[in-house]
């Protein structure tokens, strides 16, 4: 009998850790907040390498609608010498 309550105790513990360890992954990933998704960001292409950056860190040429969006001083040194 007193093996059997052993047992019990032992199993109603790790239910418990379990349990608190997939909820710590599920908020982690933030699966049980209420929190809406974030939203989409706007990315622009580098018109010398092609990878898309984000505007408020890219480099920049040009000004207004004209501007163009650089990854690197690399590229936009390259696209002036065009």
């Amino acid at each position: 009998m007193a093996r059997l309550i052993v047992w019990l105790v032992l199993a109603i513990i790790i239910a418990r850790l379990l349990w608190r360890f997939i909820r710590a992954i599920l908020d982690g990933a933030g699966m049980l907040r209420g929190d809406a998704p974030p939203s989409a960001m706007k990315l622009v292409r580098d018109p010398v390498c092609g990878i898309f950056v984000v505007p408020s860190q890219a480099l920049t040429a040009g000004s207004g609608s004209d501007t163009m969006y650089f990854c690197s001083e690399k590229c936009r040194k390259q696209w002036s010498g065009r």
